[in-house]
């Protein structure tokens, strides 16, 4: 059995000591008692079935408010200590060793350029692949996420100090700060009170990008050209930039009615201004270094014969984005400006730079060139002047909606009781048409009114500011066409690429279909130029099918949409709408990747970054460089060495999986009446929606049903109860009938040889271990009617036969046999994990009983820190 390294269990166990000392310096030492009598009962708690949680739950019963708040903090703290200890060893030798010794591909990247050596693929395809290389990561906003960005900043510290000396050790510089921080956190409140604004949550996505990010990328680019010249003997241009990031923070309107045209124009705004303040700072650092007087002809016609024509290049570049600076301020604080202050073009950054860049080369000054200034020069491809590119996603109800007002005032009936036929033919009509298409005198309602708003507001937007507009539940050509009509009528002058977004299991079996429509449409084939995205939706598809049903579903669709585009000339770009989670098309990215259908990669990689994984990929700027490389490494092993075609015998048998694992998944989800009752009361999902956690509402519509419900609230609260339902159920039993079927020998073949099934497979054994039944029909006593517990005994009895039949099928004796490091850092925090889980169901019980609490009652509190001790012990869970 795999067990935690020594170093990393002592610092674990050093971090909780200084825990402990601080909770005693405010609570007492009896306090700290307490705390370490919960932990070894929800230690020996591990080792029984319910009735071992007896002791614990007795304990917590007993407990005040006040005691269970204070609890809920000591545990959920510990928590998040030993997720920094355990990411900060990984990243140390002995740790990168470690895991490499474990063959673990979903953590430690194979070391592509290292394979390519030799491998006999032709270097000019090599070349190009590099070269045409393209990661675009988009930061979005996580509705589950509580911590305080103070909160995070303080983790982000201890991250910084245990990288300072070696680990499993202490040195008194070292403990002194970890102290400080311990205190400071611990003094602090972790959870916000007030639900944030879109702005608030743009600003986290910026803070991100200031501290690691800011770093990583150009290490990341120059440590990968390095090693690419290195042992590939290719040398890449000074503009070689693969990385790019966009955000959906203040663009993502769908079911958000905060997000209006004011908050995006905000957003925008700050981002800008962040970008200025970045590009100063780095400029002050150049300015005092670029002392040189030696330049090209060219650098000095520009600088008149300036003495140091470097620094005089810089300086003006600076008053520029000082003058940009501080009229967008003026703009933010006042609503008024000096537009032709403003810097307008990323162009009008990068040009100075790169004059600088071929003046020091020219004149052998490389080493100069290739610091600190090509530094910022990678930044400024990366981020440029307006730091992000913003997507903007509406569903496509609201833009039927505004049609059908449009043609209700207009005089030509209701678009939205028109056919499909019908829909198209008046698009396509207005389309061609130079007519004004919005009447002067038309008062359109709220809802269209901020559609329109919204669409004006990308009208006076640079175009490199911008990224594409996503048009959420996307199902028929006439969805893609109302949107390229209202940017018509809004007046937007640039072509914005638009987006569907397949998302149902419908919607992804109908995906090839409507882009085939709309490739036969010419003026939307004009529009878009030759090259289309489309959003692939992860999480609804689950929710609506299973998560099996749904993976199957995706990589079909994206299998046809790239036959159809290789058919037309067109470019394809998959966007990746992926969560943190398995239920949400998350998981260890290496292996996502390298299971993506041959081909689906060639026009770039576009996926989405949520939340707590963004703190997980990118909250130092070590991790982030490696989270960069190891994008890089498994994109390019897809395009250089693609996973192989599924035989035919595989797409049958999935084919068949699909279906079963579909009808499975929806015989417990839909076909049984009372099973969103059963949800609602088993899981923390109600008191979800009532704390100050996202900006955006966790349902789309006021109704009960579970399409009403989002993705992400769904998934989390299974998760909160470790139920784990929607990344598992249905997936093993299909399967286990088609092995009783005579299937087993195939799908154990498709198991060996084809790494879409077999990340399948992986991700569900991971799913599976995380899940605790025996904690999950606590919830069920304690919280859900006797009536309903028929529903959860099923579920439970459900995961059993799963779990005793997918170890049948390995022929192993536990799960997970490849990610022995996983397992054991799943282990270590149940001890941790089985008070909190008490704790919460404790907080529900109480908090049910008296529901109308403002968010600074201290049972509202308390449970709020339970759900985030929990998301950080079970990680990956929205």
């Amino acid at each position: 059995m795999f067990k935690s390294p020594d170093p990393l269990h002592q610092e674990i166990q050093q971090l909780g000591a200084l825990l402990g000392q601080t909770i005693a310096r405010d609570k007492t030492r009896d306090m700290v008692e307490k705390i370490e009598q919960i932990r070894e009962l929800g230690k020996s708690s591990r080792s029984g079935e319910v009735e071992a949680f007896e002791p614990l739950l007795q304990k917590l019963e007993a407990s005040s408010d006040e005691d269970l708040f204070v609890f809920a903090r000591a545990f959920s703290k510990f928590l998040n200590l030993a997720n920094i200890a355990e990411q900060e060893f990984f990243n140390t030798d002995e740790g990168e060793k470690l895991l490499a010794s474990t063959n673990d591909a979903n953590v430690f990247g194979a070391g592509l350029i290292s394979k390519l050596t030799g491998s006999g693929i032709d270097p000019v395809r090599i070349r190009q692949a590099i070269e045409d290389l393209h990661i675009d990561l988009v930061l979005t906003a996580h509705p589950t996420e509580i911590l305080r960005r103070s909160m995070i900043q303080k983790y982000n510290e201890i991250n910084h100090c245990l990288r300072e000396k070696p680990f499993g050790t202490s040195n008194p510089t070292t403990t002194r700060r970890l102290e400080d921080l311990l205190t400071q956190s611990w003094y602090s409140n972790e959870i916000r009170s007030q639900r944030p604004t879109p702005v608030d949550e743009a600003k986290w996505g910026f803070a991100v990008i200031e501290q690691p990010l800011w770093n990583a990328v150009p290490r990341f680019v120059k440590g990968l050209k390095n090693k690419i010249h290195e042992q590939l003997g290719i040398s890449l241009p000074q503009s070689f930039c693969p990385i790019r990031f966009s955000s959906w923070m203040g663009g993502d309107r769908d079911g958000n009615p905060f997000v209006t045209a004011k908050a995006t124009e905000t957003v925008l705004l700050r981002a800008r201004w962040q970008a200025a303040e970045l590009f100063l700072r780095d400029l002050r650092l150049l300015i005092d270094e670029m002392s040189m007087s030696k330049a090209s002809p060219e650098l000095i016609a520009a600088t008149e014969q300036a003495e140091e024509p470097y620094r005089y290049v810089l300086k003006q570049l600076r008053t520029l984005l000082n003058d940009s600076r501080n009229e967008l301020e003026k703009r933010l604080k006042t609503g008024e400006w000096d537009e032709s202050l403003v810097i307008k073009s990323n162009a009008q950054l990068l040009e100075p730079l790169e004059l600088l860049y071929r003046s020091l080369i020219e004149c052998n000054m490389a080493p100069v060139a290739n610091g600190r200034l090509l530094d910022t020069l990678i930044r400024a491809r990366c981020f440029g002047i307006f730091l992000v590119r913003l997507d903007i996603r509406q569903h496509s109800e609201l833009h039927a909606q505004a049609i059908d007002e449009i043609t209700q005032a207009i005089g030509l009936g209701r678009y939205l009781d028109w056919n499909e036929q019908q829909k198209q033919e008046f698009l396509k009509n207005e389309l061609k048409s130079n007519r004004r298409l919005l009447p002067i005198d038309w008062q359109p309602s709220p809802e269209t009114s901020e559609v329109l708003e919204t669409l004006r507001l990308l009208a006076h937007q640079d175009r490199e500011c911008l990224g594409i507009y996503i048009i959420s539940m996307a199902s028929e050509v006439s969805d893609v066409l109302a949107v390229q009509l209202l940017l018509k009528a809004a007046g937007v002058p640039f072509k914005l690429p638009i987006a569907p977004l397949f998302e149902t299991l419908d919607d992804l079996n109908h995906a090839e279909q409507v882009c085939a429509d709309l490739f036969a449409c010419p003026d939307y084939k004009t529009y878009m130029g030759e090259h289309q995205y489309v959003m692939v939706g992860y999480s609804d598809s689950a929710k609506d099918a299973g998560v099996l049903s749904a993976a199957w579903a995706q990589y079909e669709a994206q299998e046809n949409l790239v036959r159809l585009c290789a058919q037309h000339g067109i470019k394809l770009t998959l966007f990746h709408g992926r969560g943190g989670t398995i239920g949400r098309g998350g998981g260890p990215a290496h292996s996502a990747i390298l299971s993506q259908p041959p081909g689906s990669l060639k026009g770039g990689f576009r996926v989405t970054e949520q939340g707590e994984t963004i703190r997980m990929k990118f909250g130092t700027t070590k991790v982030a460089q490696k989270s960069l490389a190891l994008y890089a490494d498994a994109i390019l092993e897809a395009l250089l060495m693609p996973p192989p075609q599924p035989k035919p015998e595989w797409r049958q048998i999935m084919r068949q999986l699909s279906a079963k694992a579909c009808q499975h998944y929806r015989s417990y989800v839909r076909d049984n009446k009372d099973f969103v009752r059963y949800f609602r009361q088993a899981t923390p999902e109600q008191e979800l929606a009532q704390l100050p956690l996202g900006s955006r509402p966790s349902k789309r519509k006021k109704d009960d049903s579970i399409e009403s419900l989002r993705a992400i609230p769904w998934i989390f609260a299974w998760a909160q109860n470790r139920l784990v339902l929607p990344a598992w159920l249905g997936a093993a039993q299909a399967i286990k009938e088609l092995d009783a079927e005579g299937e087993g020998q195939t799908i154990q073949e498709m198991t060996r040889q084809w790494p879409f099934f077999s990340s399948r497979l992986s991700m569900l054994e991971m799913v599976l271990t995380k899940a605790d039944i025996t904690i999950s029909a606590i919830y069920e006593k304690h919280l859900v009617e006797a009536s309903l517990h028929d529903i959860g005994a099923a579920l439970r009895k459900q995961y059993q036969a799963d779990l005793d039949f997918l170890l049948n099928f390995s022929g192993r004796d536990s799960l997970m046999h490849d990610a022995p490091w996983n397992l054991a850092s799943i282990r270590r925090r149940a001890s941790y994990l089985a008070p909190l889980h008490m704790m919460q169901i404790v907080l529900l019980k109480r908090y049910r009983a008296v529901p109308e609490m403002d968010n600074q009652h201290i049972l509202t509190q308390a449970m709020m820190i339970t759900i985030a001790g929990i998301a950080a012990g079970v990680r990956n869970t929205g």
